[in-house]
Formats: structure tokens, C-alpha cells, sequence
């Protein structure tokens, strides 16, 4: 009747429940922003040419839905602009939604940390993701939060350290 079936056998280990607590996700602060993406502008294919320029990437981010990649060396300096994103704005009071649509963030990423997280782009199909996230942190870590399709069944999150910038270095 061209129905089949697939059987995949994949290890399961039960754990313990005093083992859970170092399985957890970390703890991370609000995001100062937080950016949605729509699934037909994709970061993979622009960090995995800026990685052969820069080790580090600078992600400069903002509620009013903007995003800006950017790189440099000694030869060049390049600047990818997103604009038109949807800023995720969590329930809060009137005053702090418009103090948080002024929000903006910098931070410093590991180029192939950035890259490893985004390999989901071309490894799942168009349709089995319906929409990701970016979220900022300064100093602290940048999430990217991946929203599987149908959502019912789950989500993926990735945590990226990032690298401790001072005023001083954002000035620049």
C-alpha cells in the first residue's frame, strides 16, 4: 500500500533524578534583544563567508528590528545589514516595552561557535522549522532559539559565549 516504516535505534540512558541539575539549560539573563527571523533570510550562508575574513564577529543588534554583522582586519571592514525584523517583546508594563524598543546590543562571537549553530539551515528542510530567534546579551551570551514545525514538536536552543566587551572597545 506504499506505507513504510523506519526504525532507528538510538541509545537511551535514564538518568537519575539528582543527575538533572547538570543537564539543565544555563541560567542567562533577560535578553536586551530579541529578534525574530523570517526563514527566507538566512544568517548561515553570510557567517560562513565572513569567518574567512575574521575570527570574531561583531552581531550589533536592536528592538527597533535591526541587525548588523560586521567584521574587520587590517585590510577590510564589512558590514552586513538585516533590517525588518520582528522584535519579540515579552509581556511587561507600558514603560518598559518603550525603554526595551530603544534597546540595543553588541557582541563579540566566535565566528565558528556562530557558524555551529546555525548548521540546522541546511541540514533540516524548508519545511520542518517555522521561524528562529535571536536573543542578546551583553557581555553574557547571544541564544538562538529554533521553533521546529509542526511547534507541537519542540524547539532546538543554542547558547554562544561571547567575548567580554568594554565600553571603551564599543566606542571604537
Amino acid at each position: 500500500n506504499g506505507s513504510l516504516d523506519v526504525h532507528h535505534a538510538i541509545p537511551v540512558r535514564i538518568l537519575r533524578a539528582e543527575e538533572w541539575q547538570h543537564h539543565l539549560p544555563p541560567l542567562v539573563n533577560t535578553p536586551d534583544v530579541q529578534l525574530e527571523f523570517q526563514l527566507d533570510r538566512p544568517l548561515k550562508a553570510v557567517i560562513e563567508r565572513l569567518k574567512c575574513i575574521s575570527p570574531h564577529i561583531y552581531v550589533d543588534g536592536s528592538m527597533a528590528g535591526e541587525l548588523v554583522l560586521r567584521v574587520e582586519n587590517d585590510a577590510v571592514s564589512i558590514r552586513t545589514f538585516y533590517d525588518k525584523l520582528i522584535p519579540r517583546i515579552d509581556d511587561q508594563s507600558e514603560q518598559m516595552q518603550q525603554s526595551q524598543e530603544t534597546s540595543r546590543c553588541t557582541l563579540k562571537v566566535d565566528s565558528k561557535k556562530l557558524l555551529a549553530s546555525l548548521q540546522w539551515q541546511s541540514a533540516m528542510s524548508r519545511g520542518s522549522v517555522s521561524s528562529y530567534i535571536v536573543c542578546m546579551i551583553e557581555n553574557e551570551m547571544m541564544v538562538v532559539h529554533v521553533v521546529l514545525n509542526p511547534e507541537d514538536l519542540g524547539f532546538i536552543t543554542y547558547y554562544i559565549p561571547v567575548h567580554y566587551i568594554s565600553h571603551e572597545d564599543m566606542m571604537d
